[in-house]
């Protein structure tokens, strides 16, 4: 697993633990009456390969797939977690009772297609704006159930998370800078909850920039800024606090925002647009 990340969420190999669970259940519910055609004791060998490059993610996954369902089935990789495949090379072969590795194909295939898409498109953004300093973000707008995966494959693929979920950063945005009557109170109210938590300003425009600059927050984001305000408010902030761009991000744009010299550039298309690799899995005895 990405160190980096597992050690952010030491939970995360109980996630997986239960998105396999759940999604075998879902799968096979009261049984897997196709593999009953094969004999209860015929043993096969199995290949899973690309169809297109990719970056791969999802080994520990697919590891727990197939050790739910037996655990005598034997893996054999040749590639790891952040790791480029070529089309139509072998990512990992399996061998052991075919009742089982039919059982197990779609759901193990599933994670990997879906995983392997986030970390393809993770590090197609994060080589566009190698060039500069700039870290790119994921956000909360991921599939359901797959939150701690796909910030997992985010990681993989070479760009950073932002917030897990509501419980381990503030992310003070209008509606709560509204109700709670304003930046400065926003701010000192979130450092009395949660005096070790990091406390981020979302800011619309610079009067707001200098209210969260003023109250000390650690972050600013910076919502829908034309490139000239974001070079502006790198003048403005000089280093006090990190700021982070958000907001009409394409890849178009995505290199000129990152020049400007903002610390982040959160992205939702990272989880939330990714398109899942084309992979399939060749049986045989």
């Amino acid at each position: 697993m990405n160190s980096t990340f597992a050690r952010r969420l030491p939970h995360l190999s109980k996630s997986i633990q239960e998105n396999v669970a759940a999604a075998l259940h879902e799968d096979i519910g009261t049984g897997d009456i196709t593999a009953l055609l094969i004999p209860a004791d015929q043993q096969a060998k199995a290949t899973v390969i690309t169809r297109e490059d990719c970056v791969f993610c999802g080994k520990d996954w697919v590891i727990e797939v197939f050790a739910q369902i037996d655990k005598k089935i034997v893996i054999e990789w040749n590639i790891d977690d952040g790791e480029t495949a070529a089309a139509n090379s072998t990512l990992f072969s399996l061998s052991g009772n075919a009742r089982s590795l039919l059982t197990g194909e779609r759901v193990a295939l599933n994670f990997v297609q879906t995983l392997s898409g986030t970390a393809t498109i993770s590090r197609h953004y994060s080589n566009l704006v190698a060039h500069t300093s700039v870290k790119l973000l994921d956000t909360r707008k991921t599939l359901p159930g797959l939150r701690d995966a796909q910030k997992y494959a985010v990681a993989s693929g070479g760009c950073h998370n932002h917030r897990i979920g509501l419980y381990d950063a503030f992310l003070i945005k209008e509606n709560h800078i509204a109700a709670c009557g304003g930046i400065k109170a926003a701010v000192a109210n979130a450092r009395t909850i949660a005096p070790n938590k990091p406390v981020e300003v979302e800011v619309e425009n610079f009067r707001e920039l200098d209210e969260a600059l003023a109250a000390n927050a650690d972050i600013i984001m910076l919502d829908n800024f034309n490139l000239e305000d974001m070079r502006k408010a790198v003048a403005i902030n000089n280093s006090k606090a990190k700021l982070e761009a958000s907001g009409n991000v394409t890849e178009k744009t995505l290199p000129l925002i990152a020049e400007t010299g903002v610390d982040f550039i959160s992205i939702g298309a990272l989880t939330k647009h990714c398109r899942a690799v084309d992979l399939s899995m060749r049986i045989g005895n």
